[in-house]
């Protein structure tokens, strides 16, 4: 499985990003090893997931995404009921709360 994923920084700010491991990229994103640009912006908060069949679909999903403006990023978020269709303990296990490795 691959992933398109979409996190809210604690400024407000969006961070699009991919992955084949959505738990072991959050957990990075958590102890602010993930992507420089979330480092120093948490609270981070999972907005918006998509489930891929390739790598490539997963990374041009995100390239698509990152070239959206933000209105259509959010009018994606708000479309997308992603949530329903994970099990309360994908949801528990997929947040992202953490802050800068704190």
């Amino acid at each position: 499985m691959n992933y398109t994923y979409m996190l809210e920084c604690g400024d407000g700010s969006l961070y699009t990003g991919w992955t084949n491991d959505i738990e072991k990229r959050l957990a990075a994103h958590r102890s602010g090893n993930g992507a420089k640009y979330t480092r120093g912006r948490g609270p981070l908060r999972l907005v918006y997931l998509e489930v891929l069949d390739s790598q490539s679909e997963a990374m041009q999903r995100e390239a698509y995404i990152k070239k959206m403006s933000r209105i259509e990023k959010l009018a994606l978020i708000q479309m997308c009921d992603w949530e329903e269709h994970l099990s309360e303990w994908h949801l528990e296990r997929l947040r992202v709360t953490g802050t800068d490795g704190d």
